[in-house]
């Protein structure tokens, strides 16, 4: 089977598991709206638009089967944001989780922020499995005993219960974006962070609540001059004083913040020039970038339009050194993807551990994989189908006119309603996650 995978190796991905319930009819408060790992791959955290964060801890591998990764299962889940109501602007504030970024772990305890539209809070995920007995004053159950009764003294000893895992709000960053908050990215120095709004940027100290500075501000003196938005933002892995950001113009503005305080101009401007044979009614829109991500060595960075992913080099400006059709079948439909507004979708996309290859979704509950070295390129799907346990996902194909293949599916026929827009890969293993509209499934290599 032809697949994507790093190290010269065709991996072939199996379905391992899938999380989330089965009906048919969908609450909306129960759509994953984001997903991510932490630093190790041992938990995944993903958010949804009820404003809850859930968190999945990878289990140890099994003695009796080596050879089986070990599963992923809930280890905490908690009420991140409650939707609330501006009222100097009469805005209801949705409570649906934007994006989640995991800090790098320091000790014991690990720290996440999520974000809403509006608010960013760090939160601090912590296990306990030891309580403290024995005091001179509480009775155990908790009430307060009279000291003239206390005629011994003892040293209270910590027993051991069952692990109970915590999650608490360390700070709250409020207050300090007029417009939708799409992204929040950890800096490297592990003490700021950015979040970026559709026409602000503002840096944080994770110590600091009450104030950010802003670093980049494209807001025009009059809103009618408006012509482009920030879509995404994320900082470099190791250059703490490197940025960049994507705009609805299909632009990546580098920035460099050892140059000025305010970010306005840019050190590098990349941008792809339009090949005026594709030039159409909706040549803006589906050039407006959804996501861009740093590859992990720094050298590269990917980003994301309607109909495909580009890989560029930091070094060279002017155009791409890699470009991968997501679903270039799509674009002679696109007016009416336009109708039913899937035009405006944001899909994400994601390296692997090594940047050998990237991963983004698409519709039909389609995935696509493309193994940069290799220059090969595959379609998965996410089905209940294919999700006996260990089962190998077969490669999909769409046919796009002419005399249909019996394992292709016809382009007429694919489910719009159905997308990935969120995925993640492992940072060390091939393991990925997918969420479909509110279910997770995870897969992995077949070893």
């Amino acid at each position: 089977v032809l697949g994507a995978g790093g190290g010269g190796n065709d991996v072939q991905w199996c379905f391992s598991q899938v999380k989330g319930a089965i009906d048919d009819d969908v609450a909306e408060a129960d759509i994953i709206s984001t997903v991510e790992f932490n630093h190790s791959g041992e938990l995944l955290a993903t958010g949804d638009k009820g404003g809850r964060v859930v968190i999945f801890q990878q289990e140890l591998e099994s003695k009796n089967q080596p050879q089986c990764r070990g599963e992923y299962n809930v280890y905490s889940t908690f009420q991140s944001h409650e939707p609330e109501f501006d009222y100097l602007k009469s805005l209801e504030i949705e409570e649906k989780i934007n994006k989640i970024r995991w800090l790098p772990q320091k000790n014991a305890a690990q720290f996440l922020l999520s974000t809403n539209d509006k608010t960013i809070k760090l939160w601090k995920i912590s296990e306990r499995d030891k309580r403290p007995e024995g005091y001179n004053l509480k009775e155990e159950d908790g009430r307060y005993r009279d000291p003239t009764t206390v005629t011994t003294l003892r040293v209270p000893v910590f027993q051991p219960m069952d692990l109970m895992v915590e999650a608490s709000p360390r700070r709250v960053f409020a207050n300090a974006h007029t417009y939708h908050i799409n992204s929040i990215s950890v800096n490297s120095d592990c003490e700021t962070y950015l979040s970026a709004d559709d026409l602000r940027i503002n840096l944080w100290n994770l110590e600091i609540t009450d104030r950010s500075f802003n670093i980049v501000d494209i807001k025009p003196v009059n809103m009618e001059e408006l012509t482009e938005v920030i879509t995404a933002a994320e900082f470099h892995p190791n250059q703490c004083n490197t940025f960049v950001y994507s705009s609805s113009k299909g632009t990546i503005r580098l920035c460099d913040m050892r140059a000025s305080a305010l970010c306005d101009q840019h050190s590098k401007l990349f941008e792809e020039p339009e090949d005026p044979s594709n030039r159409s009614f909706f040549s803006e829109i589906i050039s407006s970038i959804s996501d861009v991500k740093f590859s992990h060595s720094g050298r590269y960075m990917m980003t994301r339009d309607y109909l495909s992913v580009k890989i560029w080099d930091l070094n060279m400006e002017s155009r791409p050194v890699e470009t991968y059709q997501v679903h270039e079948y799509l674009r002679s439909k696109l007016c009416s993807l336009y109708e039913n507004d899937c035009i405006f979708d944001k899909f994400e996309c994601c390296w692997n551990g090594n940047d050998s290859v990237v991963m983004t979704g698409s519709y039909n509950n389609f995935f696509r994989m493309f193994d940069r070295g290799y220059r090969q390129d595959v379609t998965l799907e996410a089905s209940r189908e294919s999700s006996k346990p260990r089962s190998v996902l077969k490669p999909r194909k769409v046919c796009t006119g002419g005399k249909r293949k019996k394992d292709e599916i016809s382009v007429d026929s694919l489910d719009f309603n159905k997308k990935i827009l969120h995925t993640a890969w492992h940072p060390q293993d091939n393991i990925i996650a997918v969420a479909t509209t509110n279910n997770l499934y995870i897969f992995q290599d077949k070893l």
